[in-house]
């Protein structure tokens, strides 16, 4: 059969230098690396920062799951997975231990990664200070100070209008105790899963054109202070309706017919994952 695309989609002298601004993201723990972000034939802003690093890193080996704020099978994922295939043939999965190279919208599974596994983030608005500087140059400018008044001060006009921080997601961290990072849209409940983690993670946006890291191994630290510590969201006394699991981060959604309210586990495939084990067990009792 005829090969229309280069494997990947990516001619190789991009993917070089998508590779040399990932190899200086990871040296360099939490900082910005400037690229050239490439036309993709997907819109930007749908994840077109961690593509183009999911194509660049790909081998014909690898085993691949995408997912989107949680699921497997959202529209998102299932696009982005289908470009993937489509250009490289590699494997697809939904299971988080048998995949190499994840990519994910605004989660991170709940299963812990291993240092053989790589999760690639998408990321809408990588720098965490643009709130407080629209100007590309001050903010380069004030994180080569190490100058972070500003997201301190975002955070604690917060305390002082609700009585707490009030970031849901995207609440910037500290890396390797030098750089103030946007860790993409994750909810506070994922942060802790950065620090220190086994794995590597590789942040990318196209639309601001940005390739960030967290090696292995690094300190990743939430904002917060001594008399209002960071909080990630609180599930207790709460279990999924359809596998039982506590301590996961969860879905709160309503039953049409009789509004009922219930929870149920964001990540689709661990749910899945623990359906099938307790299938499983039952069949064998």
């Amino acid at each position: 059969m005829r090969q229309l695309y280069n494997f990947a989609f990516f001619d190789e002298g991009s993917k070089r230098e998508i590779r040399r601004a990932i190899l200086k993201g990871i040296a360099i723990p939490g900082y910005q690396v400037p690229f050239a972000s490439r036309e993709m034939p997907i819109g930007r802003g749908w994840g077109t920062g961690g593509l183009q690093i999911t194509l660049a890193i790909i081998g014909p080996d690898e085993v691949l799951k995408v997912i989107d704020q949680g699921h497997d099978g959202s529209v998102n994922a299932v696009n982005i997975k289908k470009l993937i295939v489509a250009t490289t043939g590699v494997e697809i999965t939904d299971e988080t231990a048998r995949a190499s190279l994840i990519q994910s919208r605004h989660r991170i599974p709940e299963v812990p990664l291993t240092a053989e596994q790589v999760l690639v983030l998408q990321v809408p608005t990588p720098e965490p200070l643009r709130d407080i500087e629209p100007r590309e140059s001050e903010t380069r400018r004030l994180h080569a100070e190490a100058d972070y008044t500003g997201a301190w001060l975002g955070l604690f006009e917060q305390v002082v209008r609700y009585g707490n921080m009030t970031t849901g997601a995207d609440h910037p961290v500290l890396v390797n105790g030098r750089y103030v990072m946007a860790p993409s849209p994750i909810p506070r409940f994922d942060n802790h899963k950065l620090n220190n983690a086994a794995h590597l993670t590789l942040l990318g946006a196209g639309r601001e054109k940005k390739i960030y890291a967290v090696p292995p191994w690094t300190s990743v630290v939430s904002l917060d202070f001594e008399d209002y510590p960071f909080a990630p969201e609180t599930f207790e006394g709460i279990r999924c309706r359809v596998c039982g699991a506590q301590g996961v981060y969860f879905d709160e959604l309503t039953d049409p017919d009789t509004g009922e309210v219930f929870h149920q586990c964001n990540d689709t495939s661990y749910c899945q994952t623990r359906r099938e084990a307790q299938t499983r067990r039952e069949a064998q009792t």
